[in-house]
């Protein structure tokens, strides 16, 4: 008789194989873990023993974590964050050293939620959870080929007094993140809004560069093959809107500061949310490249900045996602920017399925030392 192994049991076995190359993780609880599934399975919870990471050393204690474990989620480790002193070097600190990108050890896998990303594009857990400051979610499941989302400012309760960040978790891809997000975001939700179709095709307008930023050649290729293939499959139907934006990048600054109340950061602030309220009217989405550059090296960004495409939804509280869109020729991951109205958390999840029936499924990355 074959013995089944059990879904925590085989999560810890890859972090124990696969993470002394990706480092991934600062701490694993492997013992902790399988006591909780096995409580879980005995208790018939909604998880049923799940395994999902935790972003950083207080990730245990967050409102997500916390949902998670009540439904029959099992933490199964904490994910890196950056170093201290390590303002731009976002990809992670992991126990066996900096976070590596799964598919090019040479490259970044973005951060500041480096591990989480890391962690389910290698398959070491099924989820995990993340926060959004300026992108924190959205880049590293882009630079990682895996979905993230981040939530609407202010649906979930975050230690972050700014208001900038919000609470997100990351997956392989959106339907294996709903039964993860049904959990965190069901507070008054009956189960029965989820996993609803929406009416195709969704309606949306395509960006570029929201009107500011500079974007890699091939990385907006990348993302306008994806969108172009989302047209011909019917899945969306692009609105002719201006998507154009002020750089929000003085006003995330001047908000991070302290000083959201600064006469340049209120006008800037004032004018893309009249903006961004015009272009979401009637329920459309707006669609663009997740990141303006692809993953850089280790040793820095260089003078392109990874979030000129994502911080403006943190300053405005869209809820937004990235999803697989595809690779640059250099073998990095793309990925493609999917925002919805401010509180449509169900519904960009619905729209992120939908974008990921109709585009090529996301390939899992070789292990490490296979590449």
């Amino acid at each position: 008789m074959t013995r089944t192994t059990s879904a925590v049991a085989r999560a810890l076995e890859r972090i124990e194989r696969l993470d002394p190359a990706l480092h991934a993780f600062i701490e694993v609880w492997p013992e902790t873990a399988l006591a909780r599934e096995r409580e879980a399975v005995a208790r018939r919870l909604p998880l049923g023993g799940r395994p999902f990471a935790v972003k950083g050393p207080s990730g245990i204690r967050s409102y997500a974590a916390r949902r998670l474990i009540a439904a029959g989620g099992v933490p199964v480790g904490a994910t890196s964050v950056p170093g201290p002193g390590t303002v731009w070097q976002t990809w992670g600190q992991g126990a066996h050293g900096r976070t590596v990108n799964p598919w090019r050890a040479d490259r970044t896998p973005g951060g500041s939620s480096a591990g989480s990303a890391v962690a389910v594009a290698a398959g070491m857990a099924e989820a995990a959870t993340g926060s959004d400051g300026a992108g924190s979610v959205r880049i590293p499941a882009a630079w990682c080929g895996v979905f993230g989302l981040k939530t609407t400012n202010g649906l979930l309760p975050s230690p972050d007094r700014t208001g900038l960040a919000s609470a997100g978790v990351f997956a392989r891809s959106a339907a294996a993140a709903e039964p993860y997000l049904r959990r965190v975001l069901s507070g008054g939700t009956p189960d029965e809004a989820f996993g609803l179709p929406l009416p195709l095709p969704l309606p949306a307008v395509y960006s570029e560069d929201l009107g500011f930023a500079e974007v890699d050649p091939e990385v907006a290729a990348v993302v306008r093959a994806a969108v172009d293939r989302l047209v011909a499959a019917g899945t969306v139907r692009l609105l002719d809107r201006d998507a154009g934006l002020l750089d929000p990048a003085d006003v995330w600054t001047a908000v991070r500061g302290g000083s959201p109340d600064a006469p340049e950061a209120v006008r800037v602030r004032r004018a893309n949310d009249e903006r961004l309220e015009v272009l979401f009217s009637g329920g459309a989405l707006l669609l663009t490249p997740a990141t303006p550059n692809r993953p850089h090296g280790h040793e820095g960004p260089g003078s392109r900045y990874s979030t000129a495409l994502t911080w403006a939804f943190n300053l405005s509280g869209h809820p937004a996602a990235s999803l697989p869109a595809g690779f640059t020729g250099d073998g990095c991951p793309v990925g493609l920017q999917v925002v919805a109205p401010r509180g449509a958390d169900l519904g960009l999840l619905a729209a992120a399925r939908a974008v990921e029936d109709a585009l090529p499924a996301a390939p899992a990355p070789p292990p490490p030392g296979h590449r």
